[in-house]
């Protein structure tokens, strides 16, 4: 078959710039051929690709084989076709079940019931059992943003911090996002995790083959681990742990990401009675592969509800140019608030792609393989 889908990009070193469109359009195709429907395979796909427009390399094409494919084609614990199931649906609030399938379409469809709920009640809530990894938080509350709304979604994942003084792996890195309207086309979203570094990031220095920095991550005897590839292994043998946000003692605060990491758990698990702590694990009792089982917070609050959206919009934009024209400190050349990197990526990133290092390529050629998708030519092929 004749090539149809052919890259362009920008050589730097190992690493391939390539286009947005190209990448999306290999992965919504690879998710269709492994049985996703189209509409859920434009949802992953879109997700993901707007990770790696946003900068954030850690939830975008980086995880398309290793945390979507190979969970649906090679372990086998993530349905390709989704069943999404509302089991309660009250007012203001509803509870979803996912069945295992994509977190994405689950989430995006969960956060738009919240919308529209907002919209009737002031607030809408919908939390969600049973589903799996949904990719960059930031997309959820932005949907809420981009409806003149403000946004919050939440979500447990399998075990990777301790609690304070100890060493052991039970909560997840479990994000909780905020997004909030601005008058200056930078919406307020902190996308992150309540460790101080998530495995997404570890898999990125393992990837690049770069240390992680000291203070991170913690063995069972307390020390420090720096090796991501030994990292991660660890992390699911329970023999490593992400510090929480503010180390792991009390000293610089560990115990306040501790806290919100315990509260996203309970938002996660507790009203929608879903799986948490070790329970999120994908191995059964006897050791045998299984579903993540992964829950998710999702809140709309319709701000005309409350005050004018344009006069909250400008008090908040008001907030941000206060704080980033606040004093700097010596040798800094920029404050920024939540979210400004992001815009500032999306603009340097434009005609230029995500950058695709070795890895990446081996894992973007053996998908292509196993799907037979010849019609896609890789620049790092040429």
């Amino acid at each position: 078959m004749p090539a149809q889908h052919v890259a362009k990009s920008i050589k730097e070193g190992e690493v391939y710039w390539t286009e947005f469109d190209f990448l999306e359009s290999f992965m919504q195709d690879a998710f269709q051929r492994i049985g996703v429907p189209e509409e859920d395979a434009k949802t992953c796909a879109d997700i993901l690709i707007q990770a790696d427009k946003r900068g954030v390399d850690s939830h975008g094409v980086g995880r398309f084989k290793t945390i979507y494919y190979d969970r649906i084609v090679h372990q086998k614990i993530q349905q390709a076709v989704t069943e999404f199931e509302i089991v309660k649906d009250f007012a203001a609030t509803a509870v979803v079940d996912g069945h295992h399938g994509m977190g994405m379409p689950i989430s995006k469809r969960c956060m738009q019931m919240a919308i529209d709920k907002a919209r009737q009640y002031g607030v809408g809530v919908v939390v969600t059992r049973n589903s799996t990894h949904y990719g960059y938080a930031a997309a959820y509350p932005l949907m809420a943003v981009e409806q003149g709304m403000i946004g919050l979604t939440a979500t447990n994942a399998r075990p990777s911090i301790p609690p304070t003084h100890g060493v052991e792996n039970m909560l997840g890195t479990n994000p909780m996002c905020f997004g909030f309207p601005t008058d200056d086309g930078i919406p307020f979203t902190n996308d992150y995790a309540t460790s101080i570094i998530q495995r997404g990031r570890i898999e990125k220095y393992a990837r690049d083959g770069v240390a992680v920095p000291p203070g991170l991550v913690i063995g069972p005897d307390g020390s420090y681990l720096t090796d991501p590839a030994d990292i991660l292994k660890k992390l699911v043998s329970g023999e490593a742990a992400c510090c929480p946000i503010g180390g792991s003692g009390e000293e610089t605060g560990g115990y306040k990401g501790y806290g919100f990491a315990t509260v996203v758990e309970v938002l996660s698990a507790s009203l929608q009675q879903g799986a948490f702590l070790k329970a999120l694990t994908n191995l059964d009792t006897e050791g045998n592969l299984k579903p993540y089982a992964l829950g998710h917070f999702f809140m709309a609050i319709d701000i005309s509800k409350f005050c004018d959206v344009e006069l909250f919009k400008k008090t908040t934009g008001d907030i941000m140019r206060e704080l980033r024209n606040s004093k700097k400190a010596p040798g800094a050349d920029r404050i920024y608030t939540c979210g400004e990197k992001e815009i500032d990526a999306t603009h340097e990133r434009e005609g230029k792609g995500a950058p695709i290092g070795r890895v990446l390529q081996q894992q973007l050629n053996e998908v292509k393989k196993d799907l037979g998708m010849d019609d896609y030519v890789f620049p790092w092929e040429e």
